[in-house]
């Protein structure tokens, strides 16, 4: 990693080489990296499997093993992503540190450096809180042995697995080895979707600088193109051949490269999302309707909570897709604040081209039918208040 901006990204790097999601390790260590934690989802994903037999026609216990493989299966697919577009995700990670290196002022760099600092402050805070939320949320089973400890009853209360999986013995006899293979393995595989969540997030905050520093450079266009005159006059004594027309066409180019950047990042991640929130939007409504029907009030909480963790993660990737748009919005927003009366006729008509292209925003989408936008978050998250509030009403 290159020095100057390496200190932003090496928490997202050690997480995706330690998963073997980095895309300049080296074929082996990639392969046997990604390699090892397919097997460790396998060993979570197989008792899931054999456990949606046991339910035969139950169709409670149907629904109980579909929350777990459900989640095992969007595990899967964020591993995938990144292990099978390696050439792709190797560009879009090369222009985090080699943008660096196109920055002309003091100003530019700060503006970059800003929204670096953005995405380490996220991946530090999303690396926490996954890890302890997995620890948590399977720690939950240890209350009812802690229960019959400090408060016990005539008899024991009834075991409550880590998640739903079937190991082919009898849960009570082997319950603490199955709680620590559950707890080691999901921390596992979950460093899987914290180095892919992290480094996508570090993909849009990045683009999110290149359009803030494309707008900076129109808004300050005629003052920086004095000084470089200046200079270049100074230097020789011959005359200034910095024109006008070289610095817009170069600040079209940066423009240019920063839709380029987001039309890649959409390119690669919106068939993946699709299938993403497809599983996610079933899981929860699986586990809405859970909650309404179960007894065992530990067992509806585990539900809250898995609900809960989709929001999250859900409100994460809006977030960062309005953040996305309004950073190509706000474009024409810096074009117009510039001082692009004071240019010639043939550069302004250059600049309303620019400004046009500024009226389609860039975004992020599942499928190209879900856009990632706060407005979209927040009806998601009023369709799943209402469907709870009928499926309580019901039930």
């Amino acid at each position: 990693m290159e020095t100057t901006c390496g200190h932003y990204y090496n928490i997202v790097y050690k997480i995706a080489s330690l998963t073997g999601l980095w895309p300049d390790l080296k074929p082996k260590t990639k392969l046997f990296r990604f390699t090892f934690f397919i097997i460790i989802l396998l060993t979570l994903f197989v008792p899931q499997i054999a456990y949606q037999y046991m339910c035969k026609k139950n169709v409670q216990c149907t629904y109980q093993a579909m929350t777990a493989y459900l989640l095992s299966i969007v595990i899967m697919v964020k591993m995938c992503t990144f292990y099978f577009n390696t050439p792709t995700m190797k560009n879009l990670t090369q222009h985090l540190f080699y943008d660096w290196k196109i920055l002309e002022t003091t100003e530019e760099y700060e503006i970059m450096k800003s929204y670096a600092e953005n995405s380490r402050r996220f991946s530090l805070l999303y690396s926490v809180y996954s890890v302890v939320a997995v620890f948590v949320f399977m720690s939950m089973s240890l209350i009812p042995y802690i229960l019959d400890i400090v408060l016990p009853l005539n008899e024991s209360r009834p075991i409550l697995p880590p998640y739903r999986g079937y190991y082919f013995v009898d849960i009570q006899d082997y319950f603490f080895q199955i709680y620590w293979h559950s707890i080691v393995s999901w921390e596992i595989v979950v460093a899987g979707v914290i180095a892919h969540d992290c480094m996508f997030v570090c993909y849009v905050e990045h683009v999110c600088s290149l359009f803030a520093i494309a707008g900076f450079r129109y808004e300050h266009f005629l003052y920086n193109n004095k000084e470089k005159a200046k200079i270049a006059l100074n230097a020789d004594g011959s005359n200034i051949d910095y024109s006008n027309d070289k610095r817009v066409a170069f600040l079209v180019h940066t423009h240019r490269e920063a839709l380029e950047y987001a039309q890649l990042i959409e390119n690669t991640f919106t068939k993946p999302f699709a299938i993403q929130m497809l599983i996610a939007t079933i899981g929860m409504s699986i586990c809405l309707l859970q909650i309404t029907q179960q007894d065992d009030i530990l067992e509806a909480i585990r539900y809250v909570f898995y609900v809960v963790g989709q929001l999250i993660h859900l409100f994460c990737l809006s977030f960062e897709g309005q953040k996305l748009i309004d950073h190509s919005l706000q474009m024409r927003e810096k074009i117009y604040n510039s001082s692009w009366y004071k240019m010639s006729a043939k550069l302004q008509k250059l600049i309303i081209v620019v400004m046009m292209k500024s009226l389609h925003p860039s975004f992020l989408t599942a499928g190209k039918i879900y856009i990632f936008s706060l407005e979209s978050f927040t009806t998601v998250l009023q369709t799943s208040m209402s469907y709870l509030a009928v499926l309580g009403s019901v039930s």
